[in-house]
């Protein structure tokens, strides 16, 4: 391993930087976006018990003992309670907007991790190539043995760059679209607790 990072050439320090910081990210990301851990249907479940009882306090001491995207809407909500409904829903709409940027902490960086790991194959590409053609200008094409390594670093660091870019990227979109997922839950879990809340 050492040894193909080495024949890569100096490229391939940026590009295990992205790999290390791309994994970093994809595993804290999968621990923080758990359904369950945003959504715990449980406590959801039994806060909704808590309002239809209209036992506002004791929903409002679960909402802060068990902190998460959905519960800090909900709390935000349930402590406005005695406002009109459009003014409740004004105040999940604005809870929300907070939290979706916390849902998508880091996402960015990945999708720049994966492009930029790209753009690193290709530069690593370029660099062996000059350093092939360098060799044939001084050697001329009788030294295949020499040729090589330019060629090795070209084709080293385009595999690298792809192969940190391509499962980085995947990862990007699925992490995506699990947000997009989340925020749609979490909305339909708001507005069921607001008509709970404001109930005729």
């Amino acid at each position: 391993m050492l040894d193909f990072i080495i024949k890569g050439g100096p490229v391939m320090a940026p590009i295990l930087l992205c790999s290390v910081i791309s994994l970093a990210i994809i595993v804290e990301r999968g621990l923080s976006l758990r359904r369950q851990r945003i959504l715990r249907y449980e406590i959801l479940q039994r806060i909704e018990e808590l309002l239809r009882d209209r036992k506002i306090p004791e929903a409002t001491t679960l909402c802060k003992r068990y902190p998460s995207s959905m519960t800090r809407i909900l709390l935000a909500a349930i402590l406005n309670h005695d406002k009109t409904r459009p003014e409740i829903k004004e105040i999940i709409e604005d809870a929300g907007r907070h939290e979706v940027p916390v849902l998508e902490r880091y996402l960015s960086v990945l999708g720049t991790i994966a492009s930029v790991a790209t753009l690193l194959g290709l530069l690593g590409t370029i660099a062996g190539m000059i350093k092939t053609f360098n060799v044939i200008a001084a050697l001329g094409y009788g030294h295949p043995e020499a040729l090589a390594g330019g060629i090795s670093e070209a084709l080293i660091t385009t595999a690298a760059g792809l192969g940190v870019a391509i499962p980085t990227l995947v990862v990007y979109n699925y992490f995506t679209s699990k947000v997009d997922s989340l925020v749609i839950e979490m909305e339909k879990n708001s507005v069921r607790m607001l008509n709970i809340l404001k109930r005729d």
